[in-house]
């Protein structure tokens, strides 16, 4: 089951968005994006079930509600070995080995996202 088909957030750079995404989550592609009058550009990223709706906004910050936004990902070590080697570093991983359900670590996107 499902449970979460999009979500869209305002960010500063699109392409700064799809370039972290793509690192983070290999297997997701752009399924569409343009220039929407009265928008301006924007982009839809994710896979056949799920997706993010971005709208470039030059300026925009993260509100202050959006706490963070989780991704699913097979290999943490994967993910952490291809986000360093793009120069991330992670926000906070204290949870990588100690959570007794899943393993967790947090990034922080050149847009502020987390």
């Amino acid at each position: 089951m499902q449970i979460l088909e999009h979500i869209h957030v305002n960010v500063n750079s699109l392409a700064a968005s799809r370039r972290f995404l793509e690192l983070a989550v290999p297997h997701i592609v752009v399924r569409g994006g343009g220039e929407a009058a009265g928008y301006g550009p924007w982009m839809h990223i994710g896979d056949d079930r799920s997706y993010i709706a971005m709208t470039e906004v030059k300026g925009s910050t993260p509100p202050a509600e959006l706490r963070h936004i989780g991704l699913l990902v097979d290999d943490a070590d994967a993910l952490i070995a291809r986000l360093a080697a793009a120069g991330y570093t992670p926000a906070d991983d204290s949870e990588l080995s100690t959570h007794p359900h899943r393993r967790r670590v947090y990034y922080v996107d050149a847009n502020g996202i987390d």
